[in-house]
């Protein structure tokens, strides 16, 4: 049997440390030929295992149909692909989730791939869903001019179907190994494994620290103060350096030479915490040769980077160079994008990956440390931070907020944008139209003597979990309401 096999491709395995021979694992680098070619349901059925199957889905999203067709499927789950828009474009991400969201209605397990015209860029979909929690999309973006494919593949072997599970497989066991491949809870445990190993290994650097437990507490509280200025550093907000902790550790080392004098972590790192970003720009006491090395810092308001009791207690600590070095050498094989939107690859973490390590890891009662789910904090964020932003910027430009403003347009064009999913649902459609009630259910609105099944469970189209057809009715009520 002859392949076609990049010969790019070959020695990015072989470097990987995947293949030995041009010869071995021919299954494993066919996948990236079909995928390469775009020819995804041989992927799918000589590849991967899945049977072929056929059908078709028009949907409709904001005036524009999109064709999806189903090519492969296991045990009931299904495979689509989704066809571009009529100017050949990809759909954007809002529109991918309301697609999503009428394919689930029929086939509730899938994996959906976004195409464009060109041949230029895939988009695999998945979606995780856990009982009474919001769903949670998850994306990998594949596009063959700019990536070798060797991530996704990466996902791909999770879900082959070997012949020896064939007969054992069912509809559960798909959907784990879509889990498995697509979750982002496999990149969290990925890189929580290794940060353990750095944690451990950093955890050992650390001198002027008798107590054992103490020594824990405060290599988790510096591991914890790195992450988030690798976040910030990444945006620019350092100095407008992206690689602004490594770029300071080389010009401290020039400086003071390498062991010879005050460390890094004393010499900048500390001021950089206590006395940079701990401290409005005014209020920074700071020789001038370290203010230049700090540069144009922010000041955090959290209290991250205050002085703690354990710097209080242990004011002889010290951590050498060569620790600095090691983590950030183990931190720049990640991307660290400081926005929630879908991982791309596995080499990136966001403030979701970390907040799911402080939830599942992090010992609670000894380092009084709670996460809340971002379910949580983008509720407080939308009826604290946004208001707060609105009213300042009325302050600042009150014609914007006048009747027949450009920001009252929006609300008037399309004000089903601002509602969330689940005050529309089973009120307003996908295309903005007002669903109609059942017969027996509209009769009592005007009607108290017709409500004999107000009580009764709304139906599935209609009903937010557990919703009787009489809070149905008080939701959809406060909704159009709301809506004129």
């Amino acid at each position: 049997m002859n392949y076609d096999i990049p010969w790019a491709i070959i020695r990015l395995m072989q470097r990987a440390g995947r293949v030995d021979r041009i010869g071995q694992q021919a299954e494993t680098i066919v996948g990236y030929s079909f995928l390469q070619q775009w020819e995804l349901e041989k992927l799918f059925i000589k590849e991967l295992g899945w049977d072929r199957h056929s059908g078709q889905l028009a949907v409709q999203v904001d005036e524009q149909t999109y064709t999806l067709r189903a090519f492969a499927e296991k045990r009931g789950v299904q495979i689509f692909t989704c066809q571009p828009d009529a100017a050949g474009k990809l759909p954007g991400h809002a529109t991918r989730r309301k697609i999503e969201q009428q394919v689930t209605r029929a086939a509730y397990e899938h994996l959906l791939i976004c195409v464009d015209a060109n041949k230029t860029t895939q988009i695999w979909q998945w979606v995780a869903r856990q009982p009474g929690q919001p769903a949670a999309y998850r994306e990998h973006h594949y596009d063959p001019q700019h990536h070798s494919g060797d991530a996704l593949i990466q996902k791909l072997q999770t879900i082959t179907i070997p012949l020896n599970e064939e007969d054992a497989i069912d509809l559960t066991g798909a959907v784990h190994k879509l889990r498995d491949a697509f979750d982002r809870d496999r990149v969290t445990r990925r890189f929580y494994d290794r940060f353990k190993q750095e944690h451990a290994a950093f955890l050992d650097f650390i001198k002027g620290i008798t107590e054992q437990g103490d020594r824990e507490w405060y290599a988790s509280l510096m591991l914890n103060r790195m992450m988030f200025v690798y976040f910030i550093q990444r945006k620019g907000f350092l100095d407008s350096d992206p690689h602004y902790l490594r770029n300071r550790l080389r010009t401290v080392q020039q400086r003071q030479g390498n062991g010879k004098f005050l460390s890094f972590y004393r010499y900048f790192l500390l001021r950089l915490f206590h006395e940079g970003l701990s401290k409005q720009p005014a209020q920074r006491d700071l020789a001038p040769d370290l203010a230049a090395l700090l540069g144009d810092v922010p000041y955090l308001n959290g209290g991250l980077f205050e002085l703690h009791d354990r710097e209080q207690k242990y004011q002889d600590v010290d951590i050498p160079e060569e620790a600095f070095e090691k983590l950030f050498a183990f931190f720049d094989q990640y991307e660290w994008p400081l926005d929630t939107r879908p991982l791309r690859s596995d080499r990136e973490i966001n403030p979701d990956v970390l907040g799911d390590i402080f939830e599942k890891y992090i010992n609670q009662k000894q380092m009084g440390a709670y996460y809340t789910k971002e379910d949580i904090t983008e509720y407080i964020g939308k009826n604290t931070v946004i208001p707060s932003l609105f009213d300042a910027a009325e302050k600042q430009c009150a014609i914007a907020f006048r009747p027949d403003s450009a920001l009252w347009r929006l609300l008037k064009d399309d004000p089903d944008r601002y509602f969330y999913l689940a005050m529309r649902k089973g009120v307003i459609d996908d295309c903005g139209e007002v669903m109609p009630l059942p017969e027996e259910i509209a009769r009592g609105i005007n009607d108290v003597s017709q409500r004999d099944g107000w009580n009764c469970p709304a139906a599935a189209e209609y009903a937010l979990p557990t919703e009787t057809w009489r809070e149905h009715v008080a939701r959809r009520q406060r909704c159009l309401e709301l809506r004129d």
